[in-house]
């Protein structure tokens, strides 16, 4: 395998790196017994990969799509002209990058190389062109599943797609637990889906290695800084940043408030003051967000950590929010759609305070919420989304772009983030 090294990405001119191949017993009804005999989803980019080219004049950029990592990287449609494939290309500018964004960059490449997996976005070619770095990846006709809410379902997914969706999302995360990784930046527009109906994991560049020295440790206590926009889908132990550290798990609670994102249409938490919403999560939900998009305040406001130290929040500043928000009556506006026990009971097991109460990936495939995930076809799976016929045609009218130096900064889709 290649590494990146942070100074041979800046003078590098065109370089090309290939890639090789490769519970709890109280809740024992909402499960099935035996894990899917189910369609197996195309791989995209698994055993052959039609664009391989290192020349970056090769791919016509036609439509941006969106930006990502601190704004250093713009996500474009592209067409590799010699096959006529279409393609995603994220172009990162290297010259405007820290040591830490290097460091970040070079993280995310090197581990995410490892992977083979149909649920996990695919990198068909990585290579450097002047001072910026070019991720060639399958196109997702359907962008993220984010887009799909904000373009079809603003009032959130009927729950067979939801189910759909999910379940793909649980398989990649699954191959990414049972390597010794932890995804850390799960959510709704971190999902991918093809025009096939293959869902697929993105947003790697938050990805943490358990394995060091040649041993998995149990914990992790790497806490990076994250953008703001994602502390809504994090999971308690991971706000906390305790001596006690987070695992895994801390993916499953992601996942959790991810369900609820696709089924409401809202991101709960979202409209919370960030003080109040780290309280909440910190003592624990008095009931699951599927229902509204905001949450009571009757308790004691925190609990002490469970490592004993201060949390850092002023009393006073705590005791100010809370007033602020429990008077919002636009936070405690019920949810008019009702949900299935099955997705209920789903979410409420993602969401567990307690991290070691919360099933694995692999348990939750098994979960009686996907049993009509596991009868679908392909062409069932397909008829869950919507037409893809608008997309093509406002595809074939957008002008594609020839310079893309200059189109770095003119940006009108902003459906993706790739942060």
């Amino acid at each position: 395998m290649s590494c990146l090294d942070c100074a041979c990405l800046r003078r590098s001119q065109v370089i090309s790196i290939s890639l090789d191949k490769d519970s709890s017993s109280s809740i024992s009804s909402n499960w099935v017994k035996e894990l899917p005999r189910s369609w197996i989803p195309p791989t995209i980019g698994d055993h052959e990969m039609p664009v391989r080219s290192s020349d970056a004049s090769t791919y016509e950029l036609q439509q941006e799509l969106g930006k990502g990592f601190w704004n250093l990287s713009t996500v474009y449609l592209a067409r590799h002209s010699p096959t006529g494939t279409l393609v995603t290309v994220r172009i990162t500018d290297l010259e405007n990058c820290t040591d830490e964004h290097l460091k970040t960059l070079q993280n995310e490449l090197a581990m995410s190389s490892f992977f083979r997996h149909p649920n996990i976005v695919a990198s068909w070619k990585i290579f450097t062109a002047g001072s910026w770095l070019w991720i060639v990846s399958p196109f997702m006709a359907y962008r993220s599943a984010s887009s799909l809410i904000k373009n079809y379902y603003p009032e959130g997914m009927n729950e067979v797609l939801i189910g759909t969706i999910l379940y793909g999302v649980l398989k990649g995360l699954d191959y990414l637990h049972q390597n010794g990784y932890i995804h850390r930046n799960l959510k709704a527009s971190h999902i991918l889906i093809s025009e096939d109906g293959l869902v697929s994991l993105s947003g790697l560049s938050h990805l943490y290695c358990l394995i060091q020295c040649g041993e998995k440790m149990k914990v992790a206590h790497d806490f990076p800084n994250f953008s703001t926009a994602m502390l809504p889908w994090f999971s308690p132990e991971l706000l906390r940043q305790d001596l006690y550290g987070y695992n895994v798990k801390s993916d499953i609670y992601s996942l959790g408030i991810t369900a609820c994102e696709l089924a409401t249409g809202r991101v709960p938490f979202m409209d919370m003051h960030r003080t109040q919403m780290l309280l909440q999560k910190l003592k624990g939900l008095p009931h699951i967000p599927l229902f509204d998009t905001g949450f009571s305040c009757e308790e004691s406001p925190i609990k002490n950590s469970r490592s004993g130290m201060d949390s850092g929040i002023g009393e006073s500043v705590v005791a100010a929010n809370l007033t602020q928000t429990m008077t919002s009556e636009r936070l405690r506006t019920p949810s008019p759609k009702r949900f299935s026990s099955d997705l209920q009971n789903f979410v409420e097991l993602c969401l567990q305070q307690d991290p070691e109460k919360r099933p694995s990936a692999h348990s939750l495939l098994s979960h009686a919420f996907f049993k009509p995930v596991r009868e679908l076809t392909q062409g069932s799976v397909i008829s869950l989304l919507p037409s893809l016929e608008k997309h093509r045609r406002q595809r074939s009218t957008v002008p594609c772009i020839t310079n893309w130096n200059k189109s770095m900064h003119n940006s009108e889709d902003k459906e993706w983030t790739f942060d």
